[in-house]
């Protein structure tokens, strides 16, 4: 201790002399080091009472000290600060950002997709961005499934299919490469949503469950109004992800659902600020354990600050089309409180949104309209001094190259420099780090704003134990993944998450139960008919009218004998038709914006809207949610389709006996012209099976979800809808926000 002190004194009287910057880090750190170190020697030896950590090597030399273990991760065979578990983390942190040059503070500063090659196999990319480009941060984008095709990913947003074993085996590989490194500093692998049921999964928006528990949708997760489901919910995608050595989330979405036409409602949980504020919190709470630990299984980078939702005309921000956020009804703090409760629970990274925020003013700022992750006002002065954000803020993917939205005819270490000067911590989708290097030796980003970014990234590595024991047990991955217990009870939630909007007389639902002297005839489309009919449920007797190759791709009559109609209603854009679009095609992109009088591919020079990759309608379609209008659109499709569902409902005379089922990717309308509201009884679901759906139906599982958001009664109050505010005006309003019945 003494001689760490008469180090600290020399170097603070060397000051004087204009000592480089790096001693003076070193003397900041040696005093940190200094006083942990009394700290220490005050309650007893060192080390004396510590815990042993485990510490798993593959690279490295382990280090005996004080009978302890520790992982010699620069490999000069002794223990440095920065690899003593028993230190704080500042402690470690200060001491490791020291000795890291200019290069690996960079890497560090960079996150880009890294996927497995079938087989689980590491890429050749991999060493690449490893050992050229310094990177510690990686996007998983595989489908991790028990029956993996053995085929390559079709993209480099959608990776090949991986059982768990292999995904544990690539992220163990990875890591061993990252540890073969100078200084030994972990991977550490992020994805976006995966465990839900979804069978429109984009690349770079979300992932299909596969192998893993399948939940329903977020919005589905609010219906249950459960806050245990959610524990349930969170300890089972902590389980499975940290299994396979996935830790951490681009998740989840604290954006409010309140612009109905956002292609991204689907992956927001509610339009209420308190819900979803709420929910934010018990995420972080679950997946977390608060602020970042040892015990936390993933941590978290919630998105979209300061809130998503808002988007001009419904139209998303990865599109040159949809780049404005506006605030008409003035909302602009309801969007934050969600993005507060996840902070003051300890949230471990934000992420800013593409969007620019459009004549918005909040407390007195009025914000510049440039994209969320280049603006100082919202990235420091509102999340980090307003809201006392503690945490890394990473960019959306693509900000560099692709969105720089208020930067477009900017130069790539422009766009590199304003962000980071905004107080953005670290580039996704970006992976050259001699950009950020040069930048700081041509003094347009200060080695301090470098080292304070990269000092809040370590953190998290520290924090969870990475520098310890990066690696997973890749044995145990295909029991832990999709296990009977995390299974059942997802199934459980997706029943809860079912809400009964009509049961005509309370007499439609639940179902008549067939004995043998009294069948039940079903007539069933959209559903899995050896399902509904099994024996669990009394044993239905069905005829499915889907039309199949087998039917000539003709639709089953409705038998005069049925008893019920049973419709399971999913509407999509299908990347079939979508990714037809063109920003330069006179039928697509060509068409007229009625807001601005341009065409909607107008501001797409690079043509990086083209194919509409990341999901959604064609812009000029995309306000078109009544079923009447979307079933008359090229980029909507109902299945089956609503001429469809339309003569079954008039074969089967009795609209009583007809009873829907519509998922509600986003607030659809049951529009007067479509005639669904006829239907005897419908239900809304937000991502769940035909056995959550059937054990509903039939009365084994009450209903009781309640609406995460108010659905309108017709077209024109969409449209008119002001994207910042929730629900509609009562005359407007079939359903409101909370509605469920039972019984």
């Amino acid at each position: 201790f003494h001689f760490e002190m008469q180090y600290i004194a020399l170097l603070a009287d060397s000051t004087m002399f204009k000592l480089p910057a790096r001693h003076l880090v070193r003397c900041t750190t040696s005093l940190l080091f200094a006083c942990a170190m009394v700290v220490n020697q005050a309650h007893s030896q060192p080390g004396a009472n510590a815990a042993q950590l485990p510490v798993q090597a593959r690279a490295k030399a382990v280090l005996s000290v004080d009978g302890l273990k520790f992982k010699d991760a620069n490999g000069n065979n002794r223990l440095d600060p920065y690899e003593d578990w028993r230190l704080p983390i500042a402690v470690r942190v200060a001491d490791l950002v020291s000795r890291m040059n200019e290069d690996e503070k960079a890497g560090m500063m960079l996150i880009d997709t890294m996927n497995a090659e079938p087989g689980g196999k590491a890429p050749t990319e991999g060493a690449r961005l490893v050992t050229e480009q310094r990177m510690t941060r990686f996007i998983f984008r595989n489908v991790v499934t028990a029956t993996p095709d053995g085929k390559p990913g079709p993209s480099r947003l959608s990776g090949a299919q991986i059982s768990p074993k292999e995904a544990a085996q690539f992220t163990n590989a990875i890591q061993e490469m990252c540890e073969a490194s100078r200084l030994g500093i972990p991977a550490i692998f992020k994805s976006n949503a995966r465990n839900h049921y979804e069978r429109q999964a984009r690349g770079g928006i979300n992932e299909s469950a596969g192998s893993m528990s399948e939940w329903p949708k977020e919005a589905g997760l609010a219906a249950t109004r459960d806050m245990a489901v959610m524990r349930q919910f969170t300890n089972a995608m902590g389980s499975e992800w940290s299994a396979i050595g996935l830790r951490g989330a681009y998740a989840y979405m604290a954006d409010l659902a309140t612009e109905p036409r956002w292609y991204r409602v689907h992956e927001s949980f509610t339009e209420d600020a308190d819900l979803a504020a709420e929910l934010m919190r018990e995420l972080v709470l679950g997946l977390q354990g608060g602020p970042l630990n040892r015990n936390s299984k993933v941590a978290l980078t919630m998105k979209h600050f300061p809130g998503g939702g808002p988007q001009e005309m419904g139209l998303d921000p990865h599109y040159t089309h949809g780049k404005n956020q506006v605030y008409p009804a003035g909302k602009f703090a309801d969007h934050v409180k969600p993005f507060k409760a996840a902070i003051d629970a300890g949230v471990s990274a934000i992420m800013p949104y593409y969007g620019v925020p459009i004549d918005v003013s909040y407390e007195g700022v009025k914000y510049e309209q440039i994209g969320m992750a280049f603006s100082k006002q919202i990235v420091t002065d509102l999340l980090r001094d307003k809201l006392g954000f503690k945490g890394y803020v990473n960019s959306d993917t693509g900000i560099i190259n692709d969105r720089a939205w208020g930067f477009e005819n900017k130069t790539v270490p422009e766009r590199v420099a304003a962000s980071i000067n905004a107080g953005t911590d670290i580039l996704s989708g970006f992976n050259t780090r001699q950009t950020i290097v040069d930048l700081v030796k041509n003094g347009l980003v200060s080695g301090a704003r470098v080292d304070a970014a990269v000092s809040r990234l370590l953190h998290e590595q520290f924090a969870l134990g990475l520098f310890e024991n990066p690696y997973v047990d890749a044995e145990r991955a295909n029991a832990i993944v999709g296990q009977d217990e995390f299974r059942e009870q997802a199934l459980n939630a997706q029943r809860k998450s079912i809400v009964l909007l009509k049961n005509e007389g309370n007499a439609v639902l639940p179902l008549k139960q067939p004995t043998p002297s009294t069948p039940v005839r079903l007539y069933t489309l959209g559903l899995n008919a050896s399902i509904v009919g099994a024996a669990a449920y009394g044993g239905y007797h069905v005829v499915a009218g889907d039309r199949t190759p087998a039917s000539g791709n003709a639709r089953t009559t409705v038998p005069s004998d049925i008893d019920y109609a049973i419709i399971r209603i999913e509407v999509s854009n299908p990347s079939a038709v979508t990714s037809t679009y063109r920003s330069k095609d006179a039928a697509t992109g060509g068409l007229i914006n009625p807001v601005t009088g341009k065409a909607w591919g107008a501001d797409d020079p690079g043509n990086i809207d083209d194919a509409l990759r990341f999901g959604g309608a064609f812009p000029s379609e995309a306000h078109l949610l009544s079923f009447s209008e979307m079933a008359k659109a090229k980029s909507w499709q109902i299945s089956p389709s609503l001429a469809d569902i339309q003569a079954t409902m008039a074969e089967i005379g009795d609209v009583k006996k007809v009873i829907l089922n519509i998922y509600f990717r986003q607030p659809y309308v049951l529009d007067d012209d479509s005639g669904l509201k006829r239907a005897g009884a419908i239900l809304a679901g937000f991502g769940v099976s035909d056995g959550a759906l059937m054990d509903v139906l039939t009365g084994k599982f009450k209903p009781q979800g309640k609406l995460p958001f108010a659905l309108a009664n017709n077209l024109e109050a969409i449209i008119k809808n002001d994207p910042d505010a929730p629900g509609y005006l009562a005359k407007d309003t079939l359903f409101e926000f909370g509605f469920g019945l039972s019984f």
